[in-house]
């Protein structure tokens, strides 16, 4: 898993790439938690090379999303496809998290 970070004006664009699962989304947790602790509270995670999400990752996710939320900030996905969308359909999760077709769309959404 790769992680890359860009400050735009409205949000902090979190781009994951790879595998987010239990060997990577402690790192995932780890890294977010930061940007959170250094002050940023609104987010747009990228999944567009996202090429599996297990279990795992959907609770460093959530836990995550509870932490943002906890200090009034947002968090929104962008690029939710194939596998990993079925994923987040399945778990429901796709109901708990605003997601949208492009990293565009949700940083248009997060002001």
């Amino acid at each position: 898993m790769t992680i890359e970070i860009k400050k735009e004006s409205a949000a902090l664009v979190v781009k994951v790439a790879g595998r987010l699962d239990a060997v990577t989304a402690p790192e995932y947790e780890k890294k977010v938690n930061e940007l959170i602790a250094d002050g940023e509270i609104n987010f747009v995670v990228d999944f567009e090379q996202l090429e599996y999400i297990s279990s795992a990752g959907l609770r460093a996710l959530l836990a995550t999303a509870k932490r943002i939320k906890g200090k009034s900030g947002k968090i929104l996905l962008a690029n939710i496809k194939g596998g990993v969308k079925e994923v987040f359909d399945i778990s429901g999760f796709g109901t708990i998290f605003p997601m949208h077709d492009s990293v565009a769309s949700a940083l248009s959404a997060s002001v």
